[in-house]
This record gives structure tokens, sequence and C-alpha cells, in this order.
């Protein structure tokens, strides 16, 4: 008999094919996160879980289910914020993610949200959409120019790497980066500076891991270390930013616009950021396209099978 896998989400054919495979599966096909009585019957009823996004196994979850018959949260993603990954390892659930496959995506989306709002690519495209525009001139929708700039880089992982890569190579751009820990050899031209110097950039991207180290690491006093004309963007996760804190710099002027794709309490996003045309807003597009989310779906369904045959998952974060 397989053992059982419940996968929270739809995932790609090929991925459920995979799984289907080798595991009795129950997937759960809706769009919202498990409720709270759904997550405690995820760990009670399955044998392992495929969890992602908004999935918040958290102390009092594993707390409720104290001999959880769930080995591992297989987590769908390279962020794994919304498991708790020490109350995993104490209830004796394993957890595993998806790194490497997410990278080059999320890097292309950062580079995306940077020409969008510097170039104001949204507005224009609403202005003609709706009919409004009136033809070329010369000073019309003038926006910010993107090659020779300096790009600050908070968190210089697998991801600030790619996006410095593709600004350097791609646009001349003179990379600075702040990392919390010492990196050798950056494998471009970059230099690791301290917060306030990377803040003072022209474009501002963050790509730290979600977590309780990096909550809020930007703020208002981070806000304050940008230039009146810098431009903010965030393809990290959305409760690294002190959203209060973006509307307030950017409503007072403090900083020129943003680009975003996550927000601290997505899918909810703030009327204020709704309403202010320098602001890009996607709708968490990072990984989306079918070959990257079919990868992170078969890396997924590897570590799950890994767990069944007794091995190490290959992902583990929590050993």
């Amino acid at each position: 008999m397989n053992p059982t896998l419940l996968i929270t989400r739809r995932l790609p054919d090929r991925v459920l094919d995979a799984a289907r495979a080798r595991f009795d599966v129950t997937l759960r096909d809706r769009i919202e996160p498990l409720s709270a009585d759904e997550l405690r019957a995820a760990l009670r009823d399955y044998d392992a879980v495929l969890p992602t996004l908004g999935d918040r196994f958290q102390p009092d979850v594993f707390a409720d289910v104290p001999n959880p018959r769930a080995k591992i949260l297989a987590n769908f993603g390279v962020g794994y914020n919304h498991i708790d990954v020490e109350a995993a390892k104490a209830a004796g659930v394993a957890v595993s993610n998806t790194p490497g496959a997410v990278t080059d995506a999320t890097a292309d989306i950062a580079l995306s949200l940077i020409l969008m709002t510097a170039r104001r690519l949204g507005e224009g495209e609403r202005i003609l959409r709706a009919g409004s525009w009136e033809g070329w001139g010369p000073v019309q929708m003038l926006g910010t120019h993107v090659t020779g700039k300096r790009l600050g880089i908070i968190g210089f992982g697998r991801i600030g790497k790619a996006i410095a890569k593709r600004c350097h190579f791609g646009f001349d751009m003179e990379v600075v980066f702040y990392n919390r820990s010492k990196v050798e050899g950056p494998g471009l031209p970059a230099r690791q500076v301290e917060m306030a110097e990377a803040m003072a950039a022209d474009f501002v991207v963050v790509a730290v891991p979600g977590g309780k180290a990096t909550y809020h690491l930007i703020d208002a006093k981070t806000f304050d270390m940008m230039k009146p004309s810098g431009i903010f963007v965030n393809i990290s996760r959305g409760d690294v930013v002190d959203e209060t804190a973006l509307i307030d710099a950017l409503q007072a002027g403090r900083i020129a616009g943003a680009g975003l794709d996550v927000y601290e309490f997505e899918p909810r996003v703030p009327a204020a950021l709704i309403a202010m045309e320098n602001v890009t807003l996607l709708p968490h597009l990072g990984t989306a396209c079918l070959e990257v989310r079919t990868s992170m779906g078969m890396m997924a369904v590897a570590n799950l099978i890994a767990s069944a045959d007794g091995q190490v998952p290959p992902n583990l974060v929590n050993p």
C-alpha cells in the first residue's frame, strides 16, 4: 500500500502524475491556504504533506498534534517561513524546500519591476487602455533611465547574485550589496557594503529569505537611508518589509517609487498602494512559468520519495 500524501494546491499535471505514481494522493484543489482545522488534519491524517506559501504550520499546530502521522512537509517553494522548522523538528517532522529551481525566474521578475517602475510602463498601459493617450510628445511620461545606474541588493544569495548578473552585464549597472555574512568571491564586479550604502543606491532590490531573522528588516529607519529619487523593489517575502513604513515613505515623497511582487498580508494589498501610480504591483508572479513550477514540483516529489524510502531528503532544511 502506498503512503498517503496531501497536496494542498493544484500543481502542474506532470508533478501530479509523478506523485500519484508513488503515493496515494489527496489533491486539495483550492487556492486559499489551509485553514486551522485543515492544518491539524494534514499532520494527523496523512503520511506526508506537500504544502506551499501560506500554509502556516506554526508551533500551535504542532502542539495540537503532538504525535503527527506526517513525517515530512515537502514545501513547494524555496521560502518556508510559513513553517516553523524547529517546531516541526521537535515533532519529528522533516521539512524540505525547492531551492535552485526558482532563481532565474525570480531574478527576471526583479528586472521586470525595476523597468516597469522606472519607465512608468504600468501607468502608460493604463492610460492607453483607458483611451486617454493623445499621441507622442517629447515630455510625455518621462521616467528614470536604468542603464549605468547604481543597484543596491539586500541579500546576496542565489537570487541576489542572479539579479546582479542581469543588471551589471545587461544594463551596465554598478552593483553594491548588503549581506549579513561575508560573501567571498561574488562572481562579478560587486562590492559588499553596509546597509546604509546599499539602500542609498538608485535602485534597491530586496532578495533575502523570509523568517524571524528578516521580519521587518526594511522599516522606517531603513527607508530613511534611501534617496528621494530611489526606487525600491521587493521580490523576497512580504513581511520582510514594514508595509506601513513603505506607504509612509512613498506618500511623503521620501522615495520615488516601488515595485512589489509580494505583500505583508497577501493576498490583501493596501488601498494606499493600489492608488499610487508610482508603484508597480504584481500578484506574486515570481516563479509563475510552467517550466519553473514543474521543476519545483518535481523537486518536492523527489524529497517526498527520499523520505518514503527512509533516506534523507536532498533539500532538507531542518536536519
